[in-house]
């Protein structure tokens, strides 16, 4: 059987593939895998789902460290209180330098030497007064980093017109292109308040319907002939 497992992270609002070796892990143990940020909390949140041990999970998988400690919950709470508080005094740097950006998100690496910054401007910004006063005051590496409109969505998360989770901030990993044309082919009332997500931009189901819309038609031309 495939030592791949579904597993959840609140922190980063994102579920992960990922091989547990030989951990001994089940539904609702808290584990540290693998991520971007030197290693994140997840929940188990699957088993023995034929989802997770399909042979294309296999790919993109993170590593299961270790099972959570009480002391590993602990310090992901106060890492999570610390880029709060961080959130909060470089969102008044901003105001007070004046600068077009706005911040969405601060996230700490695990062993605290670096915090990166995501943040969403029109244009490129000179934040290099800023970064000083983020280092001076967090003793720490700083990275901003520019995200567009549809990645602060899957980050901030939220519910879409249909009432369940963002699909963005759900399961979809890479963006696709939308346009008005796959509303147009599906006759859809071309309202922008009505196919327009939380990020402004066309609804990323709009894609998955057309695919969908593209089956349908085809199979019933097939029929008619």
């Amino acid at each position: 059987m495939s030592d791949v497992i579904c597993v959840y992270s609140e922190r980063l609002t994102k579920k992960y593939r990922a091989h547990k070796g030989e951990l001994d892990l089940v539904l609702g143990d808290k584990c540290i895998v693998e991520s971007e940020l030197g290693g994140d909390l997840a929940e188990v949140v699957k088993v023995s789902s034929q989802v997770c041990h399909l042979p294309r999970s296999e790919k993109g998988t993170v590593k299961v460290i270790r099972k959570a400690t009480p002391e590993d919950i602990d310090r992901f709470k106060w890492l999570e209180q610390k880029e709060d508080k961080a959130f909060r005094f470089c969102l008044n740097r901003i105001k007070e330098r004046k600068l077009s950006m706005k911040l969405v998100k601060v996230r700490y690496f695990f062993n605290e030497k670096k915090g990166i910054f995501y943040y969403t401007a029109d244009g490129r910004i000179d934040f290099r007064q800023l970064v000083k006063d983020l280092a001076k005051e967090f003793k720490m590496r700083i990275e901003m980093r520019q995200i567009g409109v549809r990645d602060e969505a899957k980050m901030i998360g939220g519910l879409g017109v249909c009432g369940r989770v963002l699909c963005c901030s759900s399961f979809i990993k890479n963006f696709e292109p939308v346009t008005i044309q796959k509303a147009k082919k599906q006759q859809i009332a071309i309202n922008p308040t009505k196919i327009s997500g939380l990020c402004g931009r066309l609804m990323c189901c709009l894609g998955f319907e057309d695919e969908s819309h593209g089956r349908l038609y085809t199979d019933e031309e097939k029929v008619e002939e």
